[in-house]
């Protein structure tokens, strides 16, 4: 059976208090898996406008409704309000989480900071941020993380070398499309990518006609015939978990009928030979429907 791993950003305070609750309950309802990776520090989403200025941000954030899905308190936090500390303040739910089965792991400390900022950061500011992100996970969960998905698909050199030093046995920071050994600057580093290989939902709609009416359909087309390596679907606790929760059930049925298994990203991973595994490079890239540059899955080096 070809899995289909589901990981799950939870970007927000609203996301970890209202969406998750609800993906929990539709994960039970299909007898999926999943993995949630959590934002564990402040959340400063509204510092997210300094976005306005990039090309094709604008349009993204039209097309999808931002307003409509993360809300408005959300977008002033960390401006006009301050940042509610979603690690303090959500942790009974998160440990919720992993005691109803599912896997746990580290989105980011900050999401914007991180988001923003890495790409151009030094060894310093990166180690901080990941260090921070660790440290709450473990009083969180009273035991290491042990998968990384980077927000926004952003990294860089220092946070690559970091992953396999903090001890991830994988990570899922990239866009690509089968799991990889990531290379950098001529560095191999030794914890491998499960990078993402399916568009997000808010790549998708508004694009050609794609509406929430025929999204899951589109989406469907793609999965339909099962890649040997598996995919990696990423959702968003404050998309499928919110007012998309009904495309997200249209998903899950469809890939159940399709015959893939719905699993954490860890049960994906335990099917690797990871001595296997092509090297790639771990590239900054375009994706469609999405501004700026993201951390893709680039050239393989043959061995």
């Amino acid at each position: 059976m070809t899995q289909l791993a589901l990981k799950i950003d939870v970007d927000t305070y609203r996301g970890t208090r209202e969406g998750v609750p609800r993906l929990i309950e539709a994960l039970k309802k299909h007898g999926a898996g999943a993995t949630f990776l959590f934002s564990l520090g402040p959340d400063h989403t509204g510092r997210a406008v300094t976005r306005a200025f990039r090309p094709g941000f604008m349009k993204k954030v039209s097309r999808t409704s931002v307003l409509k899905h993360y809300g408005l308190k959300t977008l002033l936090y960390g401006t006009l309000l301050p940042g509610p500390d979603i690690g303090l303040q959500c942790a009974p739910l998160m440990r919720r989480v992993r005691d109803e089965g599912f896997e746990v792991g580290i989105h980011t400390w900050d999401h914007v900071k991180w988001q923003d900022g890495v790409a151009s950061a030094d060894a310093q500011w990166t180690e901080q941020q990941m260090h921070l992100a660790m440290e709450r996970f473990e009083k969180i969960f009273d035991e290491p993380a042990r998968v990384h998905g980077a927000a926004g698909w952003q990294m860089n050199r220092h946070a690559l070398r970091l992953t396999r030093q903090l001890g991830f046995h994988y990570c899922s920071d990239s866009r690509g499309h089968c799991p990889f050994m990531p290379v950098m600057h001529a560095e191999i580093a030794a914890c491998p990518q499960l990078p993402t290989t399916l568009p997000t939902l808010d790549e998708i709609l508004g694009h050609g006609g794609i509406n929430e009416s025929n999204v899951a359909n589109h989406i469907l087309d793609m999965t339909m015939t099962p890649p040997r390596a598996g995919h990696v679907y990423t959702l968003h606790a404050e998309l499928e978990g919110g007012k998309l929760s009904g495309v997200f059930d249209e998903l899950l049925s469809g890939w159940k009928a399709q015959g893939y298994g719905l699993v954490a990203m860890k049960d994906l991973y335990n099917t690797l030979s990871l001595d296997q595994l092509p090297r790639n490079e771990l590239a900054r890239g375009e994706v469609s429907g999405r501004s700026g540059l993201l951390a893709i899955q680039g050239k393989e080096f043959l061995t």
